[in-house]
């Protein structure tokens, strides 16, 4: 198994587009011949667009592109733009008088990371669109989707970590199967193959991992409300030849590379969505396909957290340097000072270097 580039999957162009002062973008992908796409959602708060659309029973075949957006629901209307691109590139399905582009979408809730009001709308998925037909590389962390992005919100802004987008593509003879990730969190992340946390929410004073988990847990015994609205969102590209069934079960099994990373995974306060777009160019099995799409979105929720930029009072990860804690150690404790992490409402104050400055 060979890892090779996202843009190294033929058939699709994928484009960001960010506001990075307010904090918030949004990614696409695009088949400009339309590509056979699933789709599976987690998780207790999803925002989705024409997912319905895509279930094996209904009479959509071929999906034209996947809006991945910021913004809450609000971040819905960026899909708008990336229909008036297509169609004024003839992109869709011929309905005689005009075509109609196939686009779902999913969101993200990233309104406490910047300026909520600043939110993707029409231009600026018409703008991600412009990003992928005019080959813009690339780019993982603080862009499209993943710029607000954040991780390990349980116990509020002041002890979570900054997310972002990553991707990662494998190919394994003529099969390629690859990731668009935005890893936008409650839990926090695990290196699978350490089994250690690397980032998430922290201690009261910033300079330790707390463990999601852990915190969740202690506000259920002392009966304390819990609101966080996150969620990771993403998209498979494949060249395999699959089946609207076929990709909406690999969809289902792609999840699995999130639970692998992210502890918990799926909460009630995520929405977790992950499409699938095949090209149809390759002949393989469903366990095959399976096997690469869930590494790839293993590895490119890793490389989001990794590429992630400081912003605002998020710490990145490549700003944190407090040596990871083991799952064992998250059990015992993870901190000395128990007492002082004891999870508050008004309490948590949080001690930034002097690398977590607004990028």
């Amino acid at each position: 198994m060979e890892t090779i580039s996202i843009n190294d999957i033929d058939g699709f162009k994928i484009g960001h587009a960010q506001n990075t002062k307010g904090a918030t973008g949004c990614t696409v992908v695009i088949s400009e011949k339309g590509a056979v796409c699933g789709v599976d959602v987690r998780g207790g708060s999803p925002g989705t667009r024409d997912t319905d659309a895509l279930n094996p029973v209904n009479n959509r075949e071929k999906v034209h592109a996947v809006v991945l957006a910021g913004g809450s629901t609000f971040g819905l209307d960026s899909a708008g733009g990336v229909m008036r691109f297509l169609e004024e590139r003839k992109i869709g399905r011929d309905v005689g008088m005009t075509v109609v582009p196939n686009v779902c979408g999913a969101i993200l809730f990233d309104l406490k990371c910047g300026d909520y009001r600043s939110r993707p709308d029409a231009a600026m998925g018409y703008s991600a669109c412009r990003a992928a037909f005019e080959g813009v590389p690339w780019k993982s962390g603080n862009y499209g989707a993943g710029t607000g992005a954040t991780i390990g919100t349980t116990c509020g802004i002041e002890r979570a970590m900054k997310g972002g987008i990553g991707s990662c593509a494998f190919r394994f003879g003529n099969l390629m199967a690859g990731a668009v990730i935005a890893v936008n969190c409650v839990g926090d992340i695990y290196d699978n193959e350490t089994d250690r946390i690397i980032a998430g929410m922290r201690t009261v004073d910033g300079k330790r991992l707390y463990g999601s988990e852990k915190a969740i847990l202690e506000r259920y015994q002392r009966q304390e409300d819990l609101f966080s609205g996150n969620t990771i969102i993403g998209t498979i590209i494949t060249n395999a030849k699959l089946n609207k069934a076929q990709a909406t079960k690999l969809a289902a099994v792609a999840q699995n590379g999130i639970v692998r990373c992210v502890r918990p995974a799926h909460t009630i306060y995520d929405g977790d969505t992950i499409f699938t777009l095949c090209t149809g160019e390759i002949d393989a099995s469903l366990d095959s396909v399976g096997i690469l799409a869930c590494k790839a979105v293993e590895y490119a929720i890793l490389d989001a957290v990794r590429s992630a930029d400081s912003f605002d009072c998020y710490t990145a990860l490549k700003d944190f340097r407090p040596g990871t804690v083991s799952q064992e150690e998250l059990k015992q404790g993870g901190n000395k000072n128990e007492e002082e992490n004891r999870i508050s409402d008004g309490g948590a104050v949080s001690v930034y270097s002097s690398h977590n400055k607004s990028k």
